[in-house]
């Protein structure tokens, strides 16, 4: 009986709550925000300041088009 009672509530706990599900959610979806806007503000560069940061043109373009699971 000990020994049910005790994973019970281990179970209860590892799912986590509503609230860290949503914190959790909104985090990812913010690093994916960021991703994309760092990702599509390589295109602006100048052909000097990619150069400046070691990239060429067609560098910039192929991270650009990377999907957020790419890392």
């Amino acid at each position: 009986m000990a020994i049910e009672t005790f994973y019970a509530g281990t179970e209860a706990r590892s799912r986590g709550s509503f609230h860290t599900i949503l914190r959790r959610a909104w985090r990812r979806y913010r690093a994916w925000r960021v991703k994309r806007h760092t990702r599509y503000a390589l295109l602006e560069l100048t052909d000097e300041q990619l150069r400046d940061v070691g990239l060429t043109r067609s560098e910039a373009r192929r991270e650009a088009g990377k999907s957020y699971f790419w890392d």
